[in-house]
């Protein structure tokens, strides 16, 4: 059973409100819709085999700037990923560009009006993360990319609580 929580799949809790409505956390925390946080399952070997896609949502070991600048607990955060390597982003307005085209994001939940960011590049083995609940977010905005080897996988099942059990 170790083997396989090390190499294959690893269960996560949402303890912020960052991936809102996407995935919930439990109130009291500001912004969450639930009185229980979700939990998930993250693959942990996939990555291994292929790259990581723009929209997965990705469980990843926090960075240090990330842990110094975002308030609660550090270690791993789970948020969209949004710019690949070599991406350019941008936001302008309520409006992601990604390589000079809107994107849609259906997901998204809040966000700050008129928010101006970027342009900015994803450097070669890196990559731009956000949560879903933009306003509530403490990510790529602020501190900047992740490195490949601190991706831990893709989430793919989401399995408490029971009603909102499924496959990403």
């Amino acid at each position: 059973m170790l083997a396989i929580k090390a190499w294959v799949v690893n269960p996560y809790r949402i303890p912020s409100s960052s991936m809102e409505p996407t995935l919930h956390c439990a109130s009291p925390e500001p912004g969450c819709e639930s009185g229980t946080s979700d939990r998930v399952l993250a693959n942990r070997f996939v990555y291994h085999f292929e790259d990581p896609e723009r929209g997965d949502i990705v469980v990843f070991e926090t960075p240090p700037e990330a842990e110094r600048i975002c308030p609660g607990p550090g270690g791993v955060f789970v948020k969209r990923l949004i710019g690949v390597p070599g991406d350019e982003l941008e936001i302008n307005g309520d409006q992601l560009y990604v390589n000079g085209q809107p994107v849609a994001e259906p997901y998204l939940y809040g966000g700050e009006v008129g928010e101006q960011f970027g342009p900015v590049t994803v450097p070669k083995g890196r990559y731009f993360m956000m949560g879903d609940h933009r306003y509530q977010s403490c990510d790529s905005r602020e501190w900047g990319t992740v490195p490949r080897e601190n991706l831990i996988g893709p989430m793919f099942a989401r399995y408490w609580p029971p009603r909102r059990i499924g496959f990403q």
